[in-house]
């Protein structure tokens, strides 16, 4: 929040920085979306999310064996 001449606070402008974020948010949620078994890992550069590297692993059913 920022204040105005009048001494009240008023909502401040969205920053570069905060819809570097927001977007950042955006693609961790979309990648979230169906992953079961796996990572998502993000790689940041001077605190800014410049890379998202997600990993999906597929667990296969073990059976008994006979013998």
């Amino acid at each position: 929040m920022a204040e105005n001449p009048i001494g009240k606070d008023v909502p401040s402008a969205e920053t570069s920085q905060d819809r570097s974020t927001r977007e950042a948010l955006g693609h961790v949620r979309d990648a979230l979306h169906g992953l079961r078994f796996g990572e998502i890992r993000l790689i940041l550069q001077d605190g800014v999310v410049v890379q998202l590297e997600r990993t999906e692993r597929t667990r296969l059913e073990r059976r008994a064996r006979r013998g």
